[in-house]
């Protein structure tokens, strides 16, 4: 099992967040807190990884300003059911991006396994918790150096260098995230 805490930058938040195997899977888990702009909030978010680095499920409960939400959503043969329904949006996406943490980047970026210049575009479900929206994006990861990625955000030309440890998770993650603390 692997400890870390990881330091909000932008969100001025604290992860307290944890890894482990479990059977044939990698289970996350994670708390935040913090506070940005006209909010306030605290997410706990559960995720179930198979061990090719694909999300099977998670569940995230935030609260921001007071109001309580729960996403829950699962992957079955293909299809994303999320709070109940099935989405055809997400149909056969491999992962998702959680807006408050740098640990959704870990899954790309040990799933794809890239050589050093190789370029990958991928389809995610996009959670924003602040904002409470789930939708599509198409991001990209290149892998520039043995440790460091390039990310970037196909819809909103955002990009980003990250450096990331020996499992894949964030080090550093500029002007976002910063991991101050590790235990094994």
């Amino acid at each position: 099992m692997n400890t870390l805490i990881w330091k909000g930058i932008f969100y001025q938040s604290l992860e307290y967040f944890t890894i482990k195997q479990e059977n044939e899977n990698h289970i996350a888990e994670s708390k935040i807190i913090g506070c940005t702009k006209d909010h306030i909030y605290s997410v706990q978010y559960h995720l179930v990884i198979a061990q090719d680095w694909l999300i099977q499920k998670f569940i995230i409960e935030s609260e921001v300003n007071g109001i309580y939400n729960e996403l829950k959503g699962e992957k079955i043969q293909g299809e994303w059911k999320i709070n109940g329904n099935i989405n055809p949006d997400f149909k056969d996406f491999k992962f998702i991006d959680i807006s408050l943490t740098p640990f959704t980047n870990t899954l790309p970026v040990n799933h794809l396994k890239m050589n050093q210049n190789d370029s990958r575009e991928i389809k995610v479900i996009y959670i924003d918790v602040l904002n409470r929206q789930v939708k599509p994006a198409v991001q990209q990861y290149t892998r520039t150096a043995s440790h460091e990625y390039l990310y970037e955000n196909i819809q909103t030309d955002f990009k980003a260098g990250i450096l990331m440890d020996d499992m894949g998770l964030v080090i550093h993650y500029p002007g976002l995230f910063e991991k101050i603390s590790e235990i094994n």
